[in-house]
């Protein structure tokens, strides 16, 4: 491969599980999405996974006040310490228990996380190298059952800690003489959150059954008196010298156990410094109506004193404290609202729903949605990418389909017509219509420009369709049945059916039309691979015979190749003119199966009876990409027939299926301890999932849904894949940074021999040497150094060789860079001068021109709504100026004064235009 391929994005999954929180600027959401996470930019309405990932699902995530750091903490208690501006990970620290919060203080310096029922401060990490980033400087117990939110205060000298038990406790951060630790009740259910009012010790505690305590303080921050330390007299170590002392001070400061404050659920006793008190003020009741709700997440927001709170059926009230006034209440979901988080100014409220995988920012002020998107509720189980490359279109368990878009947050589209779960998705050639079968026993397509279900094709007998083709011209639209073994084909245009094709012994695993003929390729579970000819009465032009059942058919861009991947685990290809094998691949040993915990056998036993269920051609042919019930997916050369690279998916050990070998710290005499659901109340509660069952067992109170690779799909441009998976959509792209491909390399190409060329004006013998040295940072110094009267004449004299390298560099910084004109007219003169040449080889060019129209397109999209946008703000400004117009002529009349204000508007107009521009460039 010339290329590395990297992980790009996850997409289709926008949250899980875990808190949600605000960047410092309040622009952009922080989302664990499974075991990595994901920044959603509203502002900038654009998205991004960082580029690491821990063993275990995500649950809490704590930001630094300056939004630097960032402490991600997965379900086992492993922490990375993350750098949010170079996306590093910095430290590894391993807390050996589940952590249930974390938070840092506002100061910055301290971070106090919670597990079970202990509250452990540390040092936050500085600036400056550290060995250990993670110093412990106290331990807090007081609490008699798990600990479950903290919250600050401003001034960083107090924390509270709320807990299971029923029970609230502030802790001092330092060793004030008046107050230690302080316990609060009142409280009859757990408590769900703790809030400091701001610039005051006073509290509020929300607790599950939906009840509010206000705790007044009778002292306030600055009545925080420091305690005394009773300096004992140091004896020195004879011999011992000042540097030494120091040494063993600092060994003493930065110990792992740090100090250990315990508190009690009793009064302090008497001293001579009055002691901070707490008066129960006030209860208020969430649950008015008599209708009980458990009350499941809560947030505040200090300088607004506004209050969230979400609940289990999906509503969220705002109220302001301390008054508890009744804000508005709305209902966003069927489901429990896990997390909330509000933004610094306190406009957003961000709303999270592990149950559907929903991800909201709500502008309470305005009473609309910021950002809304959903994933797939079950798996994902089939995608497609549109002609241009823009879009992709997934289709899922759940019986949705969604369309995204490669540069915006949000889903580009959503059609929930299909009431099971769909089968696969394509999109026609002309890239506005969208096609999908269904297990309901429907085939839908729906229309980009209307975002409709225009045409529904169903089959005379109730039938579940498996696959899908649509041919070239997408007037065929062809579904195979996995009952009836039958294909069926419609005609786009009316809607109508126009043949039952016949003659598969089992039911129809995959169809494929040829890109160049009127040819269907469908494989079966009978062992044969079918060619049925669109022009000649539909009849069976050949028969290929397998040697195992077909699960997938693949044809190759040009339409020269065929491929089938089969149920002993071969990939195999033929000739479909020649109906002749021209070779095979066997990549059962690569596909490398994890042992699930129910499996009685090794996981190389069950690998063998493992194989390939998806397929995909590169966008040049020369390779493919395959993947199945497995963690990995395989890039294979078809020329040379061997594995070119393997590509891990997911390292989360959250799934099933991920390791290969069972862990034996978890096998007793019993048998294995990850069988046995803790949540389980009746029965034995061992945990055996059903036969055939892909998620684990669904009636089961705790599952672990399995690892595998349901499709994928190779970008048009060829610059990028996406696989479906139990974790989500992910985008692989190629990495051109990290690699050097010189080409045609000798001893004079040299930067320096290049730049000497651009000096003395020799513009084609830069960009050749350019090219040859292949340092995109070169090459775009070159490119933008040549003037512009000169484009043309440059292209005229460019060799052949080089024109393709060329279009295709002009493509790829045309995505991305601001010098549009200038950019356009190199591509104008490379396709205007050189335009048979290229034809010629269409073949080979093909993925450079998408990714050219891609560019384009992406342009023509953002500047066409922002000429849109300038042109209704003039023709408001000249509506306005008429009107004022009529009004100074009727003040003229009465002997008025004139009105600049026409001025100042036209004025304010054009900087707003001018503004939009740069942001746009």
């Amino acid at each position: 491969m010339k290329f590395a391929y990297r992980f790009s994005n996850l997409l289709g999954a926008v949250y899980r599980q875990g808190n949600l929180s605000f960047s410092q600027d309040g622009n952009a959401v922080i989302s664990p999405v499974g075991n990595r996470v994901s920044v959603f930019d509203l502002k900038n309405n654009t998205s991004e996974t960082l580029p690491l990932s821990t063993t275990k699902n995500i649950t809490c995530v704590g930001l630094s006040p300056d939004g630097h750091l960032a402490i991600i903490v997965d379900e086992d208690g492993a922490a990375l310490l993350v750098s949010l501006i170079t996306r590093a990970i910095l430290h590894h620290f391993h807390f050996h228990k589940p952590v249930n919060s974390i938070r840092f203080s506002p100061d910055g310096r301290k971070f106090v996380v919670t597990k079970e029922n202990v509250a452990l401060m540390y040092h936050a990490p500085g600036k400056q190298r550290e060995f250990n980033a993670f110093v412990l400087d106290k331990s807090y117990y007081g609490p008699y059952d798990e600990t479950t939110c903290i919250d600050w205060t401003d001034d960083s000298k107090c924390f509270v800690v709320g807990s299971k038990d029923m029970s609230t406790w502030v802790f001092g951060a330092e060793r004030w003489a008046n107050l230690i630790y302080y316990s609060l009740g009142g409280h009859k259910d757990v408590i769900v959150g703790c809030f400091f009012e701001k610039d005051s010790l006073d509290l509020y505690t929300v607790s599950q059954d939906g009840t509010l305590c206000v705790w007044q303080s009778d002292t306030e921050l600055d009545g925080l008196v420091l305690k005394k330390k009773r300096d004992k007299p140091k004896v020195p170590r004879p011999g011992a010298g000042e540097e030494e002392e120091e040494e063993e001070e600092e060994k003493r400061l930065e110990g792992e156990e740090g100090e250990i404050i315990r508190g009690k659920a009793e009064a302090p006793e008497e001293k001579t410094t009055k002691n901070v008190r707490y008066k129960h003020h006030s209860k208020h009741f969430f649950n008015k109506q008599g209708d009980f709700n458990n009350l499941t997440a809560a947030a505040y927001h200090k300088p607004s004193h506004i209050l969230v709170t979400g609940f289990a059926s999906g509503i969220f009230h705002l109220h302001e404290l301390p008054e508890f006034n009744l804000i508005h209440s709305l209902s966003i979901s069927d489901q429990k609202i896990s997390s909330i988080s509000i933004n610094s100014s306190g406009d957003w409220i961000g709303f999270g729903c592990s149950g559907m995988g929903q991800l909201l920012v709500w502008e309470w002020q305005s009473e609309s949605y910021v950002f809304k998107q959903q994933g797939h509720f079950n798996n994902m189980a089939s995608l497609a990418y549109s002609p241009d490359g823009q879009y992709i279109v997934t289709g899922g368990d759940d019986g949705k389909v969604n369309l995204k878009c490669f540069y915006l947050t949000s889903d580009c589209g959503f059609f929930p017509q299909h009431t099971s779960s769909i089968t696969n998705v394509t999109f026609t050639s002309s890239g506005f219509v969208i096609v999908s079968a269904s297990l309901d026993g429907t085939v839908r397509a729906f229309d980009l420009h209307r975002y409709r279900n225009f045409r529904t094709f169903t089959s005379p007998r109730p039938a579940q369709f498996s696959s899908l083709a649509v041919d070239n011209s997408g007037e065929l639209v062809s579904a195979g049945a996995q009952d009836s073994f039958e294909i069926f084909l419609w005609s786009m245009q009316t809607g109508r059916l126009l043949e039952v094709l016949g003659g598969h012994e089992g039911p129809v695993s995959c169809l494929c039309f040829s890109p160049v003929q009127s040819i269907l390729a469908s494989t079966s579970w009978d062992r044969t691979v079918r060619l049925w000819d669109m022009l000649d009465s539909w009849q069976v032009k050949e028969t290929l015979p397998l040697v195992s059942d077909g699960l997938v058919v693949a044809y190759r861009p040009d339409g020269q190749e065929l491929a089938v991947a089969t149920l002993n685990g071969e990939i195999s290809f033929w000739n479909p003119h020649t109906a002749t094998q021209t070779g095979s691949v066997s990549g059962r040993h690569d596909l490398e199966m994890g042992r699930k915990e129910t499996d009685k056998i090794t996981a190389k036993q069950s690998a063998k009876g493992k194989s390939f269920t998806s397929l995909c051609y590169s966008a040049d042919g020369e390779s493919m990409l395959a993947g199945g019930q497995s963690k990995f997916v395989c890039i294979y050369n078809i020329k040379e027939q061997m594995l070119v690279k393997k590509f891990e998916i997911s390292c989360n050990l959250s799934f099933d299926a991920m390791e290969e070998f069972l862990d034996r710290r978890k096998m007793t005499e019993f048998g294995s301890l990850a069988l046995v659901d803790e949540g389980a109340g009746d029965g034995d509660g061992v945990n055996i999932s059903l036969p055939g069952v892909r998620r684990g067992d669904m009636s089961s109170r705790h599952f672990k849904p399995e690892i595998r690779v349901s499709s994928l799909r190779f970008s048009p441009t060829g610059r990028s894949w996406a696989a479906t998976t139990t974790e989500g959509l992910l985008i692989y792209s190629i990495d051109g940074s990290m690699v050097f491909d010189p080409y045609d390399l000798d001893l004079d190409v040299t930067p320096a021999n290049i730049r000497k060329q651009l000096r003395l004006q020799e513009w084609v013998s830069a960009i050749v040497m350019a090219f040859r040295l292949n340092e995109k940072a070169l090459k775009q110094e070159v490119l933008e150094t040549v003037p512009h009267a000169q484009i043309q004449v440059v292209c005229g004299f460019l060799p052949d060789i080089y024109v393709e390298k060329l279009l295709g560099f002009v493509a790829t910084s045309l995505e991305k860079s601001g010098h549009l004109q200038f950019y356009m007219t190199w591509a104008q003169s490379l396709l205007m001068l050189h335009g048979q040449k290229l034809k010629n080889r269409s073949g080979s060019i093909l993925p450079t021109l998408q990714a050219l129209q891609k560019s384009i397109q992406r342009h023509f999209d953002n500047l066409s709504k922002l000429c849109d946008f300038n042109m209704y703000n003039i023709r408001y400004a000249e509506a306005l100026s008429k009107q004022r117009g009529i009004k100074r002529a009727a003040e003229e009349d009465k002997g008025g004064e004139e009105d600049n204000d026409d001025e100042e508007l036209s004025e304010e107009m054009s900087e707003a235009s001018v503004e939009d521009a740069e942001m746009m460039f």
